[in-house]
């Protein structure tokens, strides 16, 4: 197939696509958007690249200012494009990560349309795929799905109860702690983002309150190398979902914490304690204005520091067969233990003037009218192939690989997908309808909408 698209590169789109027709569409302008097309131009199949904002505009307007990768930059490792700077043990920060996939993009000229939203997807009886835009509709024989999964910010609705006179943000909204009213300030949840926005305002001299949940946590270096080294090395990078015995908990698993930050480092919640941060269990309830967290924080410390010290197990077993020359290292030994605890906090006893929400994202998928979607709302797919010919998804966590939804495991899944495309015939013997109802009355009203969790 031949690059035939009519339409322009960054900054040129046009501006009507009503009835522009194409091999393939593709949905979604970041990581795993551009490492499809470019597999697909490689190619020479004829795409257009959909991108609601602009290219990486996530990782420019949804990341705070001291963010950086907790990953080596040697793991950023997108099709045709692996990293290649002087710094391959280090971390990017946010800017870094962003000029990063905007030279991905130069290298190759992707045919994206920028600021143009998808609203609709469709088939019509010939099986093809009617992609409806702020721009008119397109048409396609195949569709990737690469819209990621942090699209919708989740928030609990207890939020709605606490006082007026707080201000609260999701974590995609944080940027520093000088942009937040002077004075204390509560975090809800620690996964990576909340544990590093927790951090953040502890080093800013900040009264940070942490409610902690039970995400797990992981060292940054054992025994002489960085641990995502070791595990690279162990093979659970390569190691498919479908391999897991409980794969789907897998796919929904919170990642661990630990930071890039300053050279890479533990996030160790416990020694925050002990340098003044005010941690709690889960936080489960508001009354007026008194909080009423889980009686779970000693548990979920001790889950997250059993969780670490097993991945040390596992390093330690694959040194030893593996006869490796690597210096034993003493294991982690908790620097604090809360001595009670706290199930409640009220509001009116302490200087909290802020809230940060680190409570994961959702998907919205109300646009798309093609019945892939499990009783949760959530894709169904094998390695991103639907039960629809022709449609895929691409960028998901554990999509096929932990790497699936990163930087590092992306290129793999988007070839895999453009093998597909290229290969396969286009199957149009069926169409998949509505079992009942319409697409529109499968869901409830905006209202009472919530977005199917993703990622915590």
């Amino acid at each position: 197939m031949a690059l035939t698209t009519e339409v322009s590169t960054q900054g040129g789109a046009r501006q009507d696509l009503e009835g522009l027709r194409c091999s393939a569409v593709i949905v979604g302008g970041g990581q795993a958007g551009l490492s499809m097309s470019y597999c697909l131009t490689q190619r020479g199949v004829d795409h257009v690249l959909l991108e609601r904002d602009r290219v990486a505009h996530d990782w420019a307007d949804r990341r705070w200012d001291s963010f950086c990768l907790v990953t080596p930059n040697w793991q950023c490792q997108l099709p045709g494009f692996p990293y290649a700077g002087d710094d391959p043990d280090g971390f990017m920060i946010r800017d870094e990560v962003i000029r990063y996939l905007e030279h991905y993009a130069k290298s190759f000229g992707p045919p994206v349309v920028e600021g143009v939203t998808a609203t609709r997807l469709r088939r019509d009886r010939e099986g093809c795929y009617l992609v409806g835009t702020s721009r008119g509709e397109l048409i396609a024989d195949h569709v990737v799905l690469a819209t990621g999964p942090y699209q919708v910010p989740r928030m609990p609705r207890l939020a709605d109860r606490l006082p007026d006179e707080l201000t609260q943000i999701h974590s995609s909204q944080y940027r520093s702690p000088d942009r937040l009213p002077p004075g204390e300030v509560l975090v809800v949840g620690t996964g990576q983002s909340g544990c590093q926005i927790a951090e953040d305002l502890h080093l800013a001299g900040r009264q940070v309150h942490l409610a902690v949940g039970s995400a797990p946590r992981v060292a940054r270096f054992y025994r002489g190398r960085d641990v995502v080294a070791w595990l690279e090395d162990i093979g659970y990078y390569r190691k498919a979902v479908s391999e897991f015995a409980d794969a789907d908990t897998v796919r929904f698993r919170v990642n661990h914490y630990v930071t890039g930050r300053d050279g890479g480092r533990d996030i160790d919640l416990r020694a925050f304690a002990r340098d003044g941060m005010r941690l709690y269990g889960r936080l489960n309830g508001v009354f007026d204005a008194t909080l009423r967290f889980a009686p779970d924080l000693g548990r979920n410390l001790d889950n997250a520091d059993a969780v670490s010290e097993s991945i040390k197990d596992s390093i330690d077993s694959y040194i030893d067969a593996h006869h490796i020359d690597a210096a034993p290292e003493p294991r982690y030994t908790p620097v604090w233990r809360p001595e009670q605890e706290p199930t409640q906090l009220d509001l009116r006893d302490t200087g909290i003037t802020s809230v940060v929400w680190s409570t994961g994202f959702g998907r919205d998928d109300r646009w798309i009218e093609v019945p892939v979607f499990d009783g949760r709302g959530y894709p169904t797919h094998d390695r991103g192939v639907t039960s629809s010919p022709g449609l895929y998804f691409l960028g998901l966590p554990w999509q096929h690989t932990w790497g699936s939804g990163r930087l590092s495991g992306v290129a793999d899944d988007a070839a895999y997908l453009t093998e597909r495309i290229v290969t396969g015939p286009a199957q149009r013997d069926h169409l998949f309808r509505w079992i009942a109802g319409t697409s529109t009355s499968t869901y409830p009203r905006d209202d009472e909408w919530v977005a199917p969790r993703t990622v915590a």
